[in-house]
């Protein structure tokens, strides 16, 4: 350590600095700094726990927030499908109640006509004692045939129920897949927000609800802003497959006037792995990585389509626009439609015949079985009574032919 020189304050004179007599004042003074820089890392560390202490409040007032809505949500779903399933049951016990009423009425119409029976037997006391027995297996008869009637209805009430209560448990799934609805509309967004990004010259809209149906329409273009032609998309994220959607998005695509249409679906049809065309629709998966190539391939493609279109225009007859026209995608889909709006309508029809034959049928069986028991009581009576009693009309010889 070198000489250095310090001049006292109150003698003015000049003191050797050496290292004997400067070591205690460099400890005091490298203590001292120690000691700040440990007072400054403790508050240092106070000040980070205190702000992470306010992170973690933040995260959980807004965890706590994001729940209450989610609740808010679900029961607000739940109240929904009570309020429905209540007026539904309302519904029920009205039918029923005006079952219960007709069941009544026929009862009080059978104990009508078991006291005329009983009057009929007061007045014919002297009618033998197998005349009695005759008629009261026909009034039997025509009990069993009453009871298979209010049994029928019987059936038919608990059939009715059975639907409700299959209904009032679909219901309760429907509030419980609230969460499911807000999943699709999220990844409807965020394919509508890779599309913008990806391709910024078309123009991609959510098509509203209410209107032609699907989620996405994208109307593709060129740099020069040249209209190519449309994509609708639609969007699913359930956890199976339905093949209703197909023929749902076709009808939708003829209605947009799109050229192609696409379903993007967390759950694949069998046979199908990322993508796939499935009866002129095309299937691909939600994966951004499969999803973003195949939306580029059927851009390119309409951009190709429009490309040689653009090429033949003014070259073409009439007879040339009637066959492209004819062979092109717009025309096919007019058929589809006619096709599937028959088929639909034949389908339809083939139900309807076979049910009204089933209803037919049964009546008349009952009508048959009916007559013949009536045919029978007045059978055994007249044999009995012989001419004494009165002939009814549609019973004689004449009234059977």
């Amino acid at each position: 350590m070198s000489d250095t020189k310090i001049v006292c304050p109150h003698c003015a004179g000049e003191i050797k600095l050496t290292e004997s007599l400067a070591g205690p004042l460099l400890a005091d003074a490298k203590k001292e700094f120690q000691a700040t820089i440990a007072k400054m890392s403790a508050e240092t560390k106070k000040r980070q726990d205190e702000l992470d202490a306010k992170e973690a409040g933040i995260l959980k007032t807004v965890t706590d927030r994001i729940n209450a809505e989610r609740a808010s949500i679900v029961r607000e779903e739940a109240q929904k499908a009570q309020a429905q399933v209540k007026q539904e049951l309302t519904a029920t016990q009205a039918v029923m109640a005006e079952m219960e009423g007709k069941l009544a009425e026929a009862q009080k119409a059978q104990a009508e006509f078991l006291r005329k029976e009983r009057a009929l037997e007061d007045a014919k006391r002297e009618m033998a004692l197998t005349v009695e027995k005759q008629v009261t297996a026909g009034i039997e008869a025509a009990r069993k045939t009453a009871e298979e009637g209010v049994k029928l209805k019987v059936l038919e009430r608990d059939a009715k129920i059975a639907d409700l209560t299959k209904h009032i448990e679909e219901l309760k799934q429907k509030a419980e897949q609230g969460d499911q609805r807000l999943q699709g509309e999220v990844q409807e967004l965020h394919l509508e927000g890779l599309l913008k990004a990806t391709f910024p010259f078309d123009s991609i809209e959510p098509v509203g609800k209410g209107e032609y149906g699907g989620d996405i329409l994208q109307v593709v273009r060129t740099s020069g802003a040249r209209v190519c032609g449309k994509i609708l998309w639609e969007s699913k994220r359930t956890k199976h497959w339905s093949a209703g959607w197909l023929e749902k998005l076709r009808a939708d695509q003829r209605t947009a006037k799109a050229e192609i249409s696409a379903i993007v679906s967390q759950a694949m049809p069998d046979g199908v792995t990322a993508f796939g065309m499935i009866d002129g629709v095309c299937v691909c998966s939600a994966n951004d990585k499969v999803f973003l190539p195949v939306a580029a391939m059927l851009r390119d493609k309409l951009i190709e389509v429009d490309a040689a279109n653009v090429r033949h225009v003014g070259q073409q007859s009439k007879a040339e626009l009637l066959y492209d026209y004819l062979t092109g995608p717009h025309f096919k889909q007019r058929i589809e439609a006619i096709v599937e709006a028959f088929s639909g309508m034949q389908e339809d029809l083939d139900k309807e015949i076979k049910a009204v034959s089933r209803i037919w049928d049964k009546r008349r069986a009952q009508i048959n079985m009916v007559m013949a028991a009536v045919v029978g009581l007045h059978g055994d009576v007249s044999g009995i009574a012989g001419k004494s009693l009165q002939e009814v009309h549609g019973l004689q010889l004449e009234g059977l032919k």
